[in-house]
């Protein structure tokens, strides 16, 4: 199968729901690793380290941190408080903005509270309405469900954490080598989601790498799930769109910052 890259840079999207329970194949799994050893890197020090994690236990173990770990950040407030400048409650809203997430699919219950989210009343009514675990049980069952795991690592030999460039480099290469990752799973029928509410709390985050034995010389970065995407996708209980982009007009300047690049069709 051909893709072109152009089209796979456009296709290119966060899977939010379930992938089939079929195995990444091994071929595919060093296919997306190598394309990212394919990213350029400063010096070519090729800093980035990578986990495959098909272990049924070991998945499970983390997507009961990152389960634990939503529920936690829901129920404190966290979460929303953190977030909230990137949600989108209509349609219009988010044809004005061209950024953010649109969430456009809730459980009816839920629905009356959309706009006072942000509350602490609200807060306090949807942990009484038990959204936060429920948040939590679905959050567990995708990441448990995903049949490969893929942790990033950079390595502090030149990831220094001191403040020198080569830490700006060493992010900025990582950066590019999941890119590729990701538009390879274009390519390859395969979605791909951050795992992100674990890294929000340090002792989860320190739990899974204990989980994982990442040795003192390489810093856990990141944790990715992946899998192949079914022919029909059913969406989460609360889902959301992103595919809006803004215009050039708003975040591309022509010969100096003065000069707003002009849109196109």
């Amino acid at each position: 199968m051909t893709l072109d890259l152009l089209d796979a840079i456009n296709q290119r999207h966060t899977t939010n729901g379930y992938f089939l329970p079929d195995p990444v194949s091994l071929a595919h799994q060093h296919l997306l690793v190598k394309a990212a050893a394919r990213a350029p890197s400063h010096f070519n020090s090729q800093p980035w380290r990578f986990i495959l994690v098909d272990d049924a236990a070991i998945r499970t173990r983390i997507a009961e941190i990152g389960g634990n770990s939503m529920t936690q950040l829901m129920e404190e407030g966290r979460f929303f408080t953190r977030y909230r400048k990137y949600f989108r409650f209509s349609q219009a809203e988010m044809e004005e903005r061209r950024d953010g997430i649109y969430i456009d699919k809730l459980p009816a219950p839920l629905r009356p509270f959309i706009k006072q989210v942000f509350s602490e009343r609200a807060t306090n009514i949807l942990k009484r309405l038990g959204v936060a675990k429920m948040l939590g049980r679905d959050n567990t069952k995708l990441v448990q469900a995903s049949p490969l795991l893929l942790v990033a690592l950079l390595d502090k030999e030149e990831y220094k954490q001191d403040g020198d460039l080569s830490d700006f480099y060493c992010v900025l290469s990582l950066g590019m080598a999941i890119e590729h990752i990701w538009l390879l799973t274009t390519k390859l029928g395969m979605g791909i989601q951050f795992v992100s509410t674990p890294m929000e709390i340090p002792s989860a985050w320190a739990e899974i790498k204990q989980l994982l034995a990442v040795p003192e010389h390489l810093e856990m970065m990141a944790i990715y799930r992946l899998g192949y995407v079914p022919a029909e996708k059913a969406r989460p209980k609360i889902d959301w769109q992103s595919d809006q982009r803004k215009p050039l007009s708003r975040f591309v300047y022509r010969n100096t910052c003065n000069t707003p690049e002009k849109d196109t069709d």
